[in-house]
């Protein structure tokens, strides 16, 4: 499958809640595990199907952490695809323009830069 990313995706695990409102307008709201993230979006592993095009909100979960978080714990934007892949539903939102993540404005519990893992050790 073709890569269509603009931005690398970094590979990451943390608790959040997710918000959204159904096609009456009702308030939603789910746990999700942030999959991965890059300056212009993530992928959100749910229990719950999310429609394409659906605005969505999601903020750092209120669990206990042993690294200390960061200030900006929320995002906004709109999911691009949602599919279901055997463990769950597999939910991509591109962030608003107002929302671009970096590792200053919100680092999740576990992220993993695969680009410096794979470089070429430094002699």
């Amino acid at each position: 499958m073709q890569e269509r990313r603009s931005q690398t995706r970094m590979l990451c695990a943390d608790l959040v809640e997710v918000f959204w409102r159904d096609p009456d307008g009702k308030r939603c709201r789910a746990s999700a595990l942030l999959e991965d993230i890059s300056v212009t979006g993530a992928c959100l592993q749910m229990e719950t199907p999310l429609p394409v095009g659906v605005q969505v909100r999601w903020c750092v979960s209120s669990q206990p952490s042993a690294k200390p978080r960061s200030a900006k714990k929320e995002f906004t934007g709109v999911v691009r695809y949602c599919e279901y892949r055997e463990i769950g539903y597999f939910t991509g939102v591109e962030f608003d323009s107002a929302s671009r993540w970096s590792k200053k404005a919100f680092h999740p519990q576990h992220l993993l830069d695969l680009k410096h893992l794979m470089a070429p050790a430094k002699q």
